[in-house]
């Protein structure tokens, strides 16, 4: 019964560091969630899945000065870091948003 409870408990903890660590400066693992994004297929900087509810990051996507915090200007090259559309085990969390990109 120990066991099982200190699995479930590892586990627990364990996705719950998985996801959405983006620091209080608006960063992943030290890549700043702004600037030039490049969407890949594999090996990305950033797994990134969308929703509509409960993002780590809202993101704005502009057509130049990609500067503050959520906001993102798709290229084909020189990216500031890659991302991957993922359906399950997400890096992070985003919500497409019109205004107010950044953190929630």
């Amino acid at each position: 019964m120990r066991e099982m409870v200190l699995f479930t408990l590892a586990t627990i903890l364990a996705y719950g560091f998985a996801l959405g660590e983006i620091s209080d400066d608006c960063t992943y693992k030290d890549i700043p969630l702004h600037g030039n994004v490049k969407l890949v297929e594999s090996f990305p900087d950033i797994k990134v899945k969308k929703v509509e509810s409960f993002p780590d990051l809202k993101v704005k996507m502009v057509g130049s000065f990609p500067d503050s915090c959520g906001e993102w200007k798709m290229v084909e090259s020189f990216p500031d870091f890659t991302i991957q559309y993922v359906d399950s085990f997400p890096d992070i969390e985003i919500k497409l948003v019109e205004n107010f990109p950044g953190l929630p």
